[in-house]
């Protein structure tokens, strides 16, 4: 949810306040959870809802296709904003930052209410059909991370099985650091944690670990060719030392 004074719609335009009301779809995720809270959520119907809400059964639909979408009223909001930053990407920005930077966003949706992300984090603890209703999320921000990845590493060696294990790491690492967080009751420093989860990623599987950047040979393949010279009848102590020196250098 956000604090802003005005709501997004369907349509794309935004939803006026009047009289200091708070936004239709605000109210409508407000009193789900509070009937959430009260109730349970199995107890709760889209009919109590729109009540709490003072609203129709119609006004609910035209911003949620079901129940399980209240408790998740930001997520399709935050995949647009990661779609849209990755196709803004430039040949230049190396791939692993830029799909970690893209991680941080999902971040940044959490963080704008700590206090309702830790609220609905622990409701879908408790609600086994919520929990598979997230994983359906996460799976989305994954494949968009992965699509990215795939044309960027397209043609080369492994291309495809490289882009979806970067994706997957990434996604893993935002949210063992997100859960943490959470866990917290949002008491920790969670962008510190993010960003050292991440990082890890950025170590395995960044250009400095070994992952090709732009223009350059993906190491491993056939152009990554290293010759190293000795001299005849050199003893094969010194054969391995000149290799280890070669493989040292950058």
């Amino acid at each position: 949810m956000s604090s802003s004074s005005a709501a997004p719609r369907r349509d794309g335009k935004a939803e006026a306040v009047a009289g200091g009301k708070p936004p239709m779809r605000q109210a409508l995720v407000a009193a789900a959870f509070r009937l959430f809270v009260e109730r349970g959520y199995e107890r709760t119907t889209v009919d109590d809802i729109v009540a709490l809400a003072g609203v129709g059964r119609r006004s609910f639909f035209r911003y949620f296709p079901s129940k399980e979408d209240v408790v998740f009223p930001d997520h399709e909001r935050c995949l647009a904003d990661m779609t849209a930053f990755l196709a803004a990407s430039s040949k230049d920005d190396e791939p692993v930052r830029r799909v970690c930077d893209a991680a941080r966003l999902v971040l940044r949706m959490y963080a704008e209410n700590p206090a309702f992300s830790v609220q609905r984090y622990r409701l879908t603890k408790q609600v086994p059909g919520l929990r598979a209703y997230e994983l359906s999320v996460v799976w989305r921000y994954e494949r968009a991370l992965a699509a990215y990845l795939r044309g960027r590493f397209a043609g080369r060696p492994d291309g495809t099985l490289r882009a979806d294990v970067i994706a997957a790491a990434v996604v893993a690492a935002h949210n063992n650091a997100l859960r943490s967080w959470l866990r917290s009751g949002a008491q920790e420093d969670a962008g510190t944690a993010v960003d050292h989860a991440l990082g890890l990623v950025q170590s395995a599987f960044g250009t400095s670990a070994g992952a090709a950047g732009p223009g350059e040979p993906e190491p491993g393949g056939p152009d990554d060719v290293m010759v190293v010279v000795a001299r005849r009848g050199a003893p094969l102590w010194r054969v391995v030392q000149e290799i280890e020196t070669a493989l040292d250098r950058p």
